[in-house]
């Protein structure tokens, strides 16, 4: 994008005036580097305070942004919209705008490094790459949102490989790609970050595949959209299905985790990885995968009725998938969390006969209304979480599934998706004993 012209790294800030813009995860990381760089930053948050050490944070009303709009290079948190007001007015003030890892990528030997990226499945495609490279024997590091920054000088970074999940907030930044780049799929969402727009989004969630370096892009070849959109994806794309009978080696649900166990395998295999190739090797390595947390986890058992966690499901594209994972069974469907004005309607194809709704605040009434004029009739509205866990395993007795997926992001009552996820699973339990 043109606001972030230029491929400069962590090496090149030194002996500039530095604006560090947000000190969460990464920007705390982002701190580390540039004082163990030398470099220290103008300090910035959404309120004022100091760091554990004493440095003294502006907030952004308070003097901040004035502060960041005088200096020459400003690092943000991927968090901060680009299209926002307060990013274009260091824009229009002629402030570079850069994200820690497109930093990172234009000072590392990007022959070692994948990108995995996608609407859903990059932090379960990432882990799968995870647990095939400690397998296999391989030195490395997960980074990005599942892992570490990469560049946090606090990183034991002497490994071979670096696999990164990379979300649409970290690729706008970035101006150099790794030599493989994985999309594991692609739908709506995060559309009031990306100038609320779906296609700006769809072309900021793609723009990795086209950066400069990228040799390899593997997709999902029965995502219809990344088919459609295949221009953005770049000259050299890599279409996969499902995996081989290696993949039944590790606990996986579902033909969509099938799919992003070969999206894993076949982001190794271009980047060169040993053993890759090997079926019983891969079998061996795929034996060590746990799911993560949240990712159609199975968290309690109450006689013949499943109780599975997919908390981390945001949109309509995950929860579709989650209702595919469970053929044959009765599914009581819990939706509903923070609006964000999602299109719901294609969710009525995937609601099918053996399956109820449940919603619960805070959009979920708005979600049921959205299903009854498609024409699914099979929905009750219920007053809170609790009420929804109870009333779905009442209906899913004898022998079927409470499945939380909720197609919403969890921010309106919880903290993140990890805290909606212990709740439920603490309901679960509490049911199943």
């Amino acid at each position: 994008m043109a606001w972030n012209a230029g491929a400069t790294s962590w090496a090149d800030l030194r002996g500039r005036r530095v604006g560090l813009w947000g000190l969460g995860v990464e920007g705390r990381a982002s701190l580390r580097r540039l004082r163990a760089d030398g470099v220290e930053p103008v300090l910035v948050d959404r309120a004022p305070g100091a760091t554990d050490d004493g440095a003294p944070v502006l907030g952004l009303a308070d003097g901040g942004l004035d502060a960041l709009a005088a200096c020459d290079v400003v690092v943000k948190s991927p968090g901060i919209s680009p299209y926002g007001p307060d990013c274009r007015h260091l824009l229009a003030h002629g402030v570079h705008v850069r994200g820690g890892l497109g930093l990172w990528l234009a000072g590392a030997d990007r022959s070692r490094v994948a990108c995995i990226t996608g609407t859903k499945g990059k932090s379960t495609t990432t882990s799968m790459a995870g647990a095939l490279l400690t397998g296999l024997g391989e030195r490395h590091l997960l980074g990005g949102n599942i892992g570490v920054p990469p560049w946090d000088p606090d990183v034991d970074s002497d490994v071979d490989w670096w696999v990164v999940e990379t979300s649409s907030y970290q690729a706008v930044d970035i101006e150099v790609g790794p030599q493989v780049v994985a999309v594991t799929s692609l739908s709506e969402d995060h559309v009031p970050w990306h100038d609320s727009s779906v296609e700006t989004y769809y072309r900021d969630k793609l723009s990795l595949c086209t950066r400069p370096g990228v040799r390899t892009v593997v997709a999902d070849r029965g995502d219809r959209l990344l088919r459609a959109r295949t221009d953005d994806l770049g000259p050299s794309v890599r279409w996969v299905g499902e995996a081989g009978p290696w993949v039944h080696a590790g606990p996986v649900h579902g033909a969509h985790n099938r799919r992003n166990a070969e999206i894993a395998r076949q982001t190794l295999l271009a980047l060169g990885v040993p053993g890759t190739d090997d079926p019983a090797a891969l079998a061996g390595a795929f034996a060590c995968f746990q799911p993560l947390p949240g990712r159609l986890a199975v968290v309690a058992q109450a006689g013949g009725t499943t109780f599975v966690d997919d908390s981390i499901s945001t949109n309509v594209l995950s929860t579709a998938a989650a209702l595919a994972s469970f053929p044959g069974r009765r599914i009581g469907l819990l939706v509903g969390g923070l609006e964000r004005n999602i299109d719901y309607r294609p969710l009525a194809a995937s609601v099918r006969g053996d399956v109820r709704v449940f919603t619960m605040p805070t959009n979920g009434p708005a979600i049921g209304a959205v299903l009854r004029a498609e024409g699914v009739d099979a929905v009750s509205d219920t007053a809170s979480l609790a009420d929804a866990v109870a009333a779905a395993y009442a209906w899913a007795q004898p022998d079927g599934v409470v499945l939380l997926s909720p197609a919403a992001a969890s921010f309106d009552l919880f903290t993140d998706h990890r805290a909606r996820g212990a709740a439920f699973t603490a309901l679960a339990r509490s049911l199943a004993t």
